[in-house]
């Protein structure tokens, strides 16, 4: 065996893509079944409620997701009544997606699933674990985000 071949299976950010579709995958057939929901629409809902207000291009940033994907959900979500658009004063081009009574009943029943599967899905691991799994992973990001802010600067 070569020593500098790659081990795909031991190479981080192979594991952390792999764990993340599967945990995704888990959580798409589980809301599809429930709510009648995917993982974009789910991830748009979720970041709306969070918010008085949020633009298309505010949840792809937060979520590193396309524009295509956050549009269709977002397109989605309004047909269905979920969502409602308003005038964003800030930036006339663009609207705030805000959640209807219907998205906040809606969030109000998938909220406490989502918490209640991450918890099982974690329940292996102890409180300080998990706090330091979270810390690992935001350190990722802001090294990632930094060196391509490096890259275009």
């Amino acid at each position: 065996m070569h020593p500098t071949l790659l081990r795909l299976d031991a190479f981080i950010p192979y594991r952390l893509s792999y764990t993340s579709n599967l945990v995704s995958h888990s959580i798409a057939e589980r809301y599809e079944a429930l709510f009648g929901i995917s993982i974009p629409e789910w991830r748009v809902i979720a970041w709306v409620a969070e918010t008085d207000g949020i633009t298309q291009q505010e949840i792809c940033s937060r979520t590193r997701m396309d524009k295509v994907s956050i549009s269709r959900a977002a397109m989605s979500l309004v047909h269905r009544g979920l969502l409602e658009r308003k005038p964003n004063v800030e930036d006339k081009r663009s609207h705030l997606l805000i959640l209807s009574q219907a998205g906040e009943e809606l969030y109000a029943a998938i909220a406490p699933k989502a918490i209640e599967l991450e918890q099982r899905i974690f329940s292996r691991f102890t409180p300080e674990e998990m706090e330091n799994f979270r810390s690992m992973l935001r350190r990722i990001d802001q090294y990632i985000l930094e060196e391509s802010e490096q890259d275009i600067g």
